[in-house]
């Protein structure tokens, strides 16, 4: 089965399945080592990472569809992208639908920000007017060459319009052809339990660690009717975490041991990037 059917019987089975982020090749081989089923390819973390800026429309198409391309070349499990607002209107839309199907996409995800867009859970956002965001997911589905490649319509409406507009926006989005509906930084926990029974297509809830959404287990998320929870940045904020604790002992005892519990051994970084696989092939050529 391709990685589009499969994202695609997970998204409709509607259990909740848990898509961590990654922002490179080496954090992807991380995610998809530890068994998860998908993964989130996140514009707020290859901006973070590789800009050292915040998220906030510095993201072209080069930039995610290059990363895109290298990661699909690392793992096989799907690939959910992040295409912010598709870099445009509706035609740079279709320009972007076509490039990321071609760098091994499986989802594309669009949103229905102003440009240049904020990161969901900051403030001062604002959205284009409903018929123009509506052309553009109508030009998403139009663009894809492979018809199960998916499109997901993500709204930020309810930062300036309210919970109900938001859900009037992504129902929109459904008849315009999205196949998953993405209604981000909803604040209380009643919308996020109520978007299952107002909304008939798959959705996503995206739980950002500190962010304005409640977070709930991803079980309850399950249960609720939610096809994908989303863990955009968890990756990003642990390695922050563990990068600034490492070089916090290196600072201050002059010296890191794998005996410190706070680096990954020799052999483990090795096995992750497929040392002995590139050994094996070396000897093959030799």
């Amino acid at each position: 089965m391709s990685t589009r059917k499969q994202l695609k019987a997970l998204v409709n089975a509607r259990r909740g399945v848990i898509v961590p982020g990654a922002f490179n090749a080496l954090s992807a081989k991380v995610v998809e080592d530890l068994g998860f089923e998908a993964i989130y390819v996140t514009g707020a973390g290859v901006t973070n990472m590789w800009f050292g800026m915040p998220d906030q429309g510095f993201m072209g198409l080069a930039e995610i569809a290059d990363h895109t391309a290298r990661i699909r070349d690392t793992v096989e499990v799907p690939l959910l992208v992040d295409a912010d607002t598709g870099f445009g209107n509706a035609l740079n839309v279709y320009h972007t639908v076509r490039t990321l199907e071609r760098a091994g996409a499986d989802c594309i995800q669009l949103e229905d920000q102003v440009a240049p867009k904020r990161c969901g859970h900051f403030n001062g956002k604002d959205v284009i007017s409903t018929d123009e965001a509506v052309s553009k997911i109508k030009a998403a589905v139009d663009a894809r060459r492979d018809p199960d490649l998916l499109i997901m319509a993500r709204t930020d409406a309810a930062a300036v319009h309210g919970f109900e507009a938001a859900v009037e926006r992504a129902q929109l989005f459904a008849e315009a052809g999205a196949d998953i509906l993405f209604v981000e930084a909803v604040t209380r926990e009643d919308e996020v339990r109520a978007l299952p029974q107002r909304l008939d297509r798959p959705q996503l809830m995206n739980m950002v660690i500190g962010g304005k959404t409640p977070i709930f287990n991803a079980t309850e998320l399950a249960d609720l009717g939610y096809g994908i929870v989303l863990y955009a940045n968890a990756a990003l904020q642990g390695a922050v975490m563990g990068m600034q604790n490492a070089l916090t002992l290196l600072r201050d005892e002059r010296e890191v041991t794998e005996a410190s519990g706070l680096v990954t051994p020799f052999a483990e970084r090795q096995r992750l990037v497929g040392k002995p696989q590139w050994d094996a092939l070396d000897k093959r050529y030799s």
